[in-house]
């Protein structure tokens, strides 16, 4: 590869709009600017004359963030104009990793490129460039990330300050664009981990199918938009409440046994170290019962507790409750 020596390079004859050789997706450049602040630019940037002005290879965020610090000029290497565009685009993939690594959305980017701009063939992409990524080599996982470039860009800035996972990833692909505005103005007021993420994504989906409904008019329901607008809750109150109101739209039937069985448990007044419990999902009549103590006169007073429930009503009432049938789950 042919390339001058470093030299100085007017900013205002660097073209910053040229992004073929870009990347960039919320970048992060406060780390940057306090270092080139501080001893100046480390590394001179790459660039390639184009026309009447200078095409930037790799040096998008320094460029920037020099522009902004009022530089007039920036070192460079200029590399020959006839050099290859996939082989300068590898070259910027590999320096940026060298130097920061990418997010999600970057990594998309990066392949939507190769295979739409480039034209790549798939298999070629999975094979010499998902490594790169440190991704598996599987066909699935590349659709999964050509899949987020035609994300709406509020859904990919969650994607990426989330960290969302990429089977997340692909429930939120399944959506139609005015379904995943509607989820983001939902998920982004909750307080969700990867888990809970998941549970939210395929209630909404499951609750739509089965109703034959979209996910925004699940969202739009009366029951979750009073909930998204009550004030005095925090993101973690709203999102243990939202659950519990799509859990009740998606399985109506157990969301009733899972209220009357809590009901029913509040009227035995139990003591602290006693905890009584329901089998998951009903599955079963059955309950179990758990005892903490620390001393022989607790466990002594919780046993006498315990030996008074077969008395109580409600106690009764609890036994007898019968499961849910599996239509009505």
């Amino acid at each position: 590869m042919s390339m001058s020596d470093i030299r100085k390079i007017p900013l205002k004859e660097i073209d910053p709009l040229d992004e073929t050789f870009s990347v960039n997706f919320m970048a992060n450049l406060e780390r940057l600017r306090s270092s080139i602040e501080k001893v100046g630019l480390i590394q001179s940037i790459l660039i390639r004359k184009k026309h009447s002005r200078y095409q930037i290879v790799c040096g998008f965020r320094r460029v920037s963030v020099c522009q902004e610090l009022g530089w007039n000029e920036i070192e460079a290497r200029v590399i020959h104009q006839d050099e290859d565009d996939l082989r300068l685009f590898s070259m910027s993939l590999h320096d940026n990793l060298a130097t920061r690594g990418f997010n999600s959305v970057e990594v998309a980017i990066a392949l939507d490129r190769l295979v739409h701009h480039f034209r790549m063939d798939p298999p070629v992409v999975i094979g010499t460039f998902l490594p790169l990524f440190s991704l598996e080599t599987s066909e699935k996982i590349l659709n999964t990330y050509l899949s987020l470039v035609s994300m709406e860009d509020g859904m990919k800035r969650y994607i990426v300050q989330e960290e969302v996972s990429r089977s997340n990833i692909r429930r939120l692909a399944s959506m139609t664009s005015e379904d995943r505005v509607a989820a983001l103005s939902l998920l982004s007021v909750l307080k969700l981990g990867e888990n809970r993420l998941r549970e939210v994504l395929t209630l909404l989906e499951e609750t739509a199918q089965r109703d034959h409904r979209t996910v925004r008019e699940i969202i739009a329901l009366r029951e979750i938009q009073t909930v998204l607008g009550h004030q005095d809750l925090t993101p973690s109150q709203r999102t243990e409440k939202v659950k519990k109101v799509l859990l009740n739209l998606r399985y109506p039937r157990l969301h009733q046994l899972q209220e009357t069985f809590e009901t029913k448990r509040k009227e035995l007044s139990l003591p602290g170290g006693l905890s009584l419990q329901h089998l998951a999902f009903f599955e079963d009549k059955g309950m179990k019962i758990e005892l903490q103590f620390e001393t022989l006169e607790e466990y002594q007073s919780l046993v006498s507790s315990l030996s008074l429930l077969q008395e109580k009503e409600e106690f009764q009432e609890m036994l007898l409750s019968r499961r849910p049938s599996k239509k009505t789950m």
